[in-house]
């Protein structure tokens, strides 16, 4: 099936067979716990709702169909998800090379978690240069972090070049696909062995649900993983997952509004007086424009931009806007906005950001399906109280 169709359809089939309803939307099961009446048979495999329930398992289906996956998990989070995995895949004193431009949830999860309590070490590498992940290597390595497009300088890495230099030293690789969606990427398509979303981004993109996914299709591994999410009770509510599984039905319509608006913003802060970088992969001024069109789809609705005058302008910005909501999360149908380093950056140290470039005069933009023209007027004015 094409991605449009499996978006719609995947793990919703209707049972029309006896016993059967005939569902159309898969039913939110929301029992904690299944009753049998053989002790040694589970009725429809199903035992207690965190080992395993109805409704996730009908999204788990979708969101490895739509990711072109053998297996899809849901999590009760995507830093849930992320656990999960380092959990399965290292040990004390393991090492991990990531991308030194993440999520600074990721971030605050590797560092003070990760390495402070179970003595995990880390190195970052600026992994737009691929030589730098190779060079990082060591023979402790087991596992290799990225993003593309990163969180939340939209930087990209050649994700099939990595996972080649990676595989050759039988280090698995793990993508973060959540700002690509799986529409515009396909990570394992590409190399990865693991690709991990915040589904409560653009996957669910109403904003009304927290959660996180796994997909990989290596059942060795993905058996694995499943333990541990049982066994650390990582999952998915019922709700959650029915409001994640309809949200996924609109993905495909949904992403090619965000990205039209997006292409269109980005063109617009460009050329204005009071804007002096804009970092959007769709646009040629891209540093990996190129690689942006070879490995991906589309580029997606997430964007950065500094502004002239530092944080003061900033704020002043953020402060005047009326339709771009301040807020955390991207991925929604609203557009929002906000100030990496002090919101969604604010626990990486300071001269950890300015290294990597997560200046005070940084913006990240999630544009939403509004109107272009509305969304572009706002900004408008919004600069307009900035001053001259």
């Amino acid at each position: 099936m094409k991605f449009e169709t499996a978006a719609v359809h995947a793990g919703e089939e209707p049972v029309l067979t006896a016993g059967g309803s005939g569902d159309v939307v898969v039913p939110i099961h929301l029992s904690s716990t299944f009753a049998r009446r053989d002790v040694a048979k589970p009725t429809g495999g199903y035992e207690y709702s965190r080992s395993g329930n109805p409704t996730r398992g009908a999204l788990e289906q979708k969101l490895a169909a739509i990711e072109n996956a053998r297996f899809g998990l849901a999590f009760s989070s995507g830093l849930a998800a992320e656990t999960t995995v380092a959990l399965t895949l290292l040990k004390k004193d393991d090492h991990v090379v990531a991308f030194d431009d993440l999520y600074g949830g990721t971030r605050r999860l590797f560092g003070h978690v990760f390495q402070e309590n179970f003595g995990i070490a880390l190195s970052y590498v600026d992994a737009r240069d691929a030589e730098n992940v190779k060079a990082a290597l060591r023979d402790t390595t087991r596992l290799v972090w990225l993003e593309s497009p990163t969180n939340p300088l939209i930087r990209l890495c050649d994700i099939r070049k990595i996972a080649g230099i990676a595989h050759n030293v039988g280090v698995p690789v793990i993508v973060d696909n959540t700002f690509a969606s799986p529409y515009f990427q396909h990570p394992l398509a590409l190399g990865a062995d693991i690709v991990v979303h915040s589904t409560t981004k653009y996957i669910n993109g109403h904003s009304d649900s927290v959660g996180g996914a796994v997909m990989l299709s290596d059942e060795t591994l993905y058996r694995k993983i499943r333990y541990n999410q049982n066994a650390a009770g990582a999952i998915l509510s019922p709700f959650d997952s029915f409001l994640v599984a309809r949200g996924i039905k609109t993905l495909a319509l949904r992403m090619e509004q965000h990205q039209k608006n997006a292409l269109a913003i980005a063109r617009y802060l460009e050329s204005h007086k009071k804007v002096s970088a804009v970092y959007y992969p769709g646009l040629p001024s891209h540093p990996q424009h190129a690689l942006a069109k070879k490995q991906m789809e589309g580029f997606s609705g997430m964007f950065s931009f500094e502004i002239r005058g530092g944080k003061r302008a900033a704020c002043r910005f953020l402060r005047s806007l009326r339709l771009f909501s301040l807020a955390e999360s991207l991925g929604g149908v609203e557009s929002l906005i906000e100030h990496p380093a002090t919101m969604t950056h604010a626990s990486v140290l300071k001269a950890e950001r300015e290294k990597v470039g997560v200046t005070d005069a940084l913006i990240r933009v999630s544009v939403g399906i509004e109107n272009t023209g509305d969304l572009i007027a706002d900004l408008g004015q919004a600069f307009g109280e900035t001053g001259s």
